[in-house]
């Protein structure tokens, strides 16, 4: 498979890296050696999974690995699950393409063992990283373990993220544990614009916050409407 590092080698390495050029060249790469990799895809959620299945289905092999113990409160993890699973199977059943699913358990505790101490940090400070950097790593063992070619991640697709951290991430872990991270912007190219278009396509839930109480309470919501929402959800969708 070829190494992302490759790419950058023949980059300007005085500006700042496009890294949807990145993923561009490594995905003609593969279309002109006749290879499709597999790839573990770490998502966050259904909608910003929508444009970025579209963009990678076309020349990889994609399972969505639904890895997320920040989301709270519990009813809200299994509705983004429940939403995630249904899109999958409508996205499937209309274009032709077989993407799988697979869930991790919730295991939430984990999440605010990794966040301990930066409970007041800013949306898109520390806190955020290190979340960042648990789901991603999470994705990058599963990878290694089912035998995957690359592990990437779907939050690149928010305009609310910041790609260059979110890809020192993925870069980390792979000069670290020696995991193949597939460097993405999923935002470049309307990649946003074509996920809420995808999302009201689809009749997608979109969520109001990123997952985590932290992020909730600085926003203001009540979660417990949002819990009493999502259980009236599942319930519908039982």
């Amino acid at each position: 498979m070829i190494d992302f590092h490759e790419i950058l080698d023949r980059m300007n390495q005085n500006q700042r890296i496009n890294f949807d050029k990145v993923f561009q060249r490594m995905a003609r790469r593969w279309q002109q050696e006749g290879v499709k990799p597999r790839v573990l895809l770490h998502s966050c959620c259904g909608p910003c999974s929508t444009a970025v299945l579209d963009r990678l289905t076309g020349v990889a092999d994609v399972t969505v690995y639904y890895f997320n113990p920040n989301i709270h409160p519990e009813a809200e993890y299994r509705r983004r699950e429940l939403v995630q699973k249904q899109f999958i199977e409508a996205y499937n059943k209309e274009t032709g393409h077989d993407v799988h699913f697979l869930a991790a358990p919730y295991e939430p505790e984990t999440y605010f063992e990794a966040v301990k101490g930066l409970e007041d940090e800013p949306e898109g400070g520390a806190r955020c990283r290190v979340c960042f950097v648990q789901r991603m790593k999470a994705t990058a063992e599963k990878m290694q373990e089912l035998g995957y070619d690359y592990f990437t991640t779907t939050l690149t697709v928010s305009p609310h993220k910041n790609s260059q951290v979110i890809n020192e991430v993925g870069r980390d872990i792979e000069d670290q544990y020696g995991y193949a991270y597939l460097p993405t912007d999923f935002k470049k190219n309307n990649g946003f614009l074509t996920s809420t278009k995808m999302t009201e396509a689809y009749h997608l839930y979109r969520q109001p916050y990123c997952g985590c109480i932290f992020g909730a309470r600085d926003q203001g919501l009540d979660l417990e409407k949002i819990r009493q929402d999502a259980e009236a959800f599942l319930e519908d969708n039982k």
